[in-house]
């Protein structure tokens, strides 16, 4: 299934099976922290975590770990809005384990995600700065670099972007090849399917939560820059 085709009057495009399944772990994570946020409440201050409420302390732990070192004592108020991008990100990476197409190897979804994280540190800077501000911190530390510095901020999502793009599509085309090749060779193929766990454990494991921890990493990293000038 390539995805959805949608007609309206004589206008048709076609929803792609990434953006399909993205949508779909969106829905997924906003139940189920939802329903973590009511366990939390109702929990007993006294006790120590347990159930439900352990797992969703050590998961706002692991979220917290990526950018604390980043924005140290402002963490907290990032961390809902990091947090739950975050997890729909390690979701969509692991998607390959289940033969899906990752949403996370779909250019116009990376590019969108980029966007908001570009959004999000430029207009921090200016609500905090001004425009004049944000002027000024490009023509520092002399007014020449002002083009460079501009060129900087351009490249950064191109930069978040392709680096995810091409990790989780390159990943999604090598197991997708191997098991074509063993396809092809079967009986003798067989024997190849010894060594298939190993490389979905590098391509949709290890790749999954490494290009999640890299591009939160790299965004928490800029917006505190601008929040500390």
């Amino acid at each position: 299934m390539e995805g959805i085709l949608i007609t309206i009057g004589d206008f048709s495009f076609l929803v792609h099976q990434s953006i399909l399944i993205w949508f779909g772990v969106l829905v997924f994570v906003g139940i189920f922290l939802a329903w973590g946020g009511r366990r939390i409440k109702r929990a007993d201050p006294t006790k120590e975590p347990e159930g439900a409420v352990l797992v969703f302390e050590n998961i706002a732990n692991l979220a917290k770990g990526v950018i604390g070192a980043n924005l140290n004592e402002r963490t907290w108020r990032y961390l809902p809005f990091y947090g739950t991008i975050m997890i729909c990100m390690a979701i969509s990476n692991l998607m390959g384990l289940l033969g899906l197409q990752p949403p996370t190897s779909n250019l116009t979804l990376n590019l969108t995600l980029a966007l908001m994280m570009v959004i999000l540190i430029h207009g921090t800077d200016i609500r905090l700065h001004g425009i004049k501000g944000k002027l000024k911190s490009l023509a520092e530390p002399i007014v020449f670099l002002f083009p460079l510095n501009v060129i900087g901020d351009l490249a950064l999502p191109v930069s978040l972007t392709l680096r995810l793009f091409g990790n989780l599509l390159g990943g999604t085309i090598i197991i997708a090849l191997l098991y074509n090749m063993i396809r092809a060779i079967m009986p003798f193929g067989i024997l190849a399917f010894a060594v298939t766990p190993f490389l979905h454990l590098y391509f949709d494991v290890f790749t999954a939560f490494m290009q999640t921890y890299i591009f939160f990493m790299l965004t928490s990293f800029f917006l505190s820059e601008v929040l500390e000038d």
